[in-house]
Protein backbone atom coordinates (compact mmCIF):
# COMPACT_ATOMS: atom_id res chain seq x y z
CA UNK A 1 0.00 0.00 0.00
CA UNK A 2 1.46 3.37 -0.97
CA UNK A 3 2.08 6.20 1.48
CA UNK A 4 -0.52 8.28 -0.36
CA UNK A 5 -3.23 5.70 0.34
CA UNK A 6 -2.20 5.61 4.00
CA UNK A 7 -2.31 9.43 4.18
CA UNK A 8 -5.79 9.36 2.63
CA UNK A 9 -6.98 6.82 5.21
CA UNK A 10 -5.45 8.92 8.01
CA UNK A 11 -7.19 12.05 6.69
CA UNK A 12 -10.54 10.25 6.61
CA UNK A 13 -10.08 9.05 10.19
CA UNK A 14 -8.84 12.45 11.43
CA UNK A 15 -11.71 14.29 9.76
CA UNK A 16 -14.52 12.18 11.19
CA UNK A 17 -14.38 13.49 14.75
CA UNK A 18 -14.47 17.16 13.78
CA UNK A 19 -17.21 16.76 11.17
CA UNK A 20 -19.33 14.80 13.64
CA UNK A 21 -18.64 17.12 16.61
CA UNK A 22 -19.08 20.28 14.55
CA UNK A 23 -22.41 19.10 13.18
CA UNK A 24 -23.55 18.31 16.72
CA UNK A 25 -22.58 21.74 18.02
CA UNK A 26 -24.37 23.54 15.19
CA UNK A 27 -27.56 21.48 15.40
CA UNK A 28 -27.76 21.15 19.21
CA UNK A 29 -25.57 23.74 20.94
CA UNK A 30 -27.00 23.48 24.48
CA UNK A 31 -24.58 21.03 26.11
CA UNK A 32 -21.46 22.59 24.59
CA UNK A 33 -22.69 26.09 25.48
CA UNK A 34 -23.12 24.89 29.07
CA UNK A 35 -19.58 23.52 29.11
CA UNK A 36 -18.19 26.78 27.71
CA UNK A 37 -20.15 28.81 30.27
CA UNK A 38 -18.92 26.47 33.00
CA UNK A 39 -15.35 27.24 31.97
CA UNK A 40 -16.07 30.92 32.56
CA UNK A 41 -15.96 32.03 28.94
CA UNK A 42 -18.45 34.67 27.75
CA UNK A 43 -21.02 34.38 24.93
CA UNK A 44 -21.18 30.61 25.26
CA UNK A 45 -23.85 30.06 22.62
CA UNK A 46 -22.04 32.21 20.06
CA UNK A 47 -18.76 30.47 20.85
CA UNK A 48 -20.48 27.10 20.44
CA UNK A 49 -21.68 28.00 16.96
CA UNK A 50 -18.24 29.40 16.04
CA UNK A 51 -16.54 26.24 17.32
CA UNK A 52 -19.05 24.08 15.47
CA UNK A 53 -18.53 25.90 12.19
CA UNK A 54 -14.75 25.80 12.68
CA UNK A 55 -14.87 22.06 13.35
CA UNK A 56 -17.12 21.39 10.35
CA UNK A 57 -15.02 23.50 7.98
CA UNK A 58 -11.68 22.13 9.12
CA UNK A 59 -12.98 18.56 9.26
CA UNK A 60 -14.20 18.79 5.68
CA UNK A 61 -10.92 20.45 4.62
CA UNK A 62 -8.95 17.54 6.10
CA UNK A 63 -11.31 15.01 4.49
CA UNK A 64 -10.91 16.42 0.97
CA UNK A 65 -7.30 17.49 1.49
CA UNK A 66 -7.69 21.24 1.07
CA UNK A 67 -5.16 23.62 2.64
CA UNK A 68 -4.10 20.77 4.93
CA UNK A 69 -0.78 22.34 5.93
CA UNK A 70 -2.61 25.37 7.35
CA UNK A 71 -5.63 23.47 8.67
CA UNK A 72 -3.39 20.93 10.40
CA UNK A 73 -1.71 23.67 12.43
CA UNK A 74 -5.05 25.30 13.25
CA UNK A 75 -6.47 22.00 14.49
CA UNK A 76 -3.33 21.23 16.51
CA UNK A 77 -3.66 24.58 18.34
CA UNK A 78 -7.41 24.03 18.76
CA UNK A 79 -6.86 20.56 20.25
CA UNK A 80 -4.29 21.80 22.76
CA UNK A 81 -6.40 24.83 23.71
CA UNK A 82 -9.61 22.84 24.22
CA UNK A 83 -7.74 20.08 26.01
CA UNK A 84 -6.22 22.49 28.52
CA UNK A 85 -9.29 24.71 28.98
CA UNK A 86 -12.02 22.06 29.08
CA UNK A 87 -10.44 18.73 30.02
CA UNK A 88 -7.51 19.35 32.36
CA UNK A 89 -9.25 20.92 35.35
CA UNK A 90 -10.99 18.63 37.84
CA UNK A 91 -14.76 18.34 37.62
CA UNK A 92 -16.97 18.28 40.71
CA UNK A 93 -20.66 17.75 40.04
CA UNK A 94 -22.63 18.78 43.13
CA UNK A 95 -24.75 16.03 44.70
CA UNK A 96 -22.83 13.31 42.83
CA UNK A 97 -21.18 10.55 44.86
CA UNK A 98 -17.40 10.82 45.14
CA UNK A 99 -16.96 7.69 43.00
CA UNK A 100 -19.06 9.19 40.20
CA UNK A 101 -17.04 12.41 40.26
CA UNK A 102 -13.85 10.34 40.22
CA UNK A 103 -15.11 8.42 37.18
CA UNK A 104 -16.05 11.68 35.41
CA UNK A 105 -12.59 13.11 36.15
CA UNK A 106 -10.96 10.00 34.77
CA UNK A 107 -12.92 10.30 31.54
CA UNK A 108 -12.17 14.01 31.37
CA UNK A 109 -8.44 13.31 31.66
CA UNK A 110 -8.69 10.71 28.89
CA UNK A 111 -10.24 13.46 26.73
CA UNK A 112 -7.30 15.73 27.58
CA UNK A 113 -4.87 12.99 26.49
CA UNK A 114 -6.91 12.43 23.31
CA UNK A 115 -6.68 16.13 22.46
CA UNK A 116 -2.92 16.26 22.98
CA UNK A 117 -2.46 13.10 20.92
CA UNK A 118 -4.62 14.49 18.12
CA UNK A 119 -2.54 17.67 18.14
CA UNK A 120 0.47 15.50 17.30
CA UNK A 121 -1.40 13.84 14.44
CA UNK A 122 -2.44 17.21 13.02
CA UNK A 123 1.12 18.54 13.28
CA UNK A 124 2.27 15.50 11.34
CA UNK A 125 -0.43 16.11 8.73
CA UNK A 126 0.53 19.79 8.50
CA UNK A 127 4.19 18.85 8.08
CA UNK A 128 3.71 16.10 5.51
CA UNK A 129 0.79 17.50 3.54
CA UNK A 130 -2.40 15.95 2.24
CA UNK A 131 -0.88 13.36 -0.09
CA UNK A 132 -1.53 12.70 -3.75
CA UNK A 133 -5.24 11.96 -3.29
CA UNK A 134 -6.27 15.46 -2.28
CA UNK A 135 -7.43 18.80 -3.57
CA UNK A 136 -4.06 20.22 -2.56
CA UNK A 137 -2.34 17.80 -4.98
CA UNK A 138 -4.84 18.62 -7.76
CA UNK A 139 -4.07 22.32 -7.43
CA UNK A 140 -0.30 21.70 -7.29
CA UNK A 141 0.18 22.57 -3.60
CA UNK A 142 1.55 19.12 -2.80
CA UNK A 143 4.34 17.37 -4.61
CA UNK A 144 3.19 13.75 -4.85
CA UNK A 145 5.85 11.18 -3.92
Amino acid sequence: MSNNVIILIARILLSFMFIFAGFGKVTDPASTAGMIAGAGLPASTALTYLAGLFELATGIAVLVGFQVRIVGWLLAVFCVFTGVVFHLAPVNVPDFPAAANGWINGLNFVNFLKNITLAGAYIMLATNGAGAYSLDARRGAYAAA
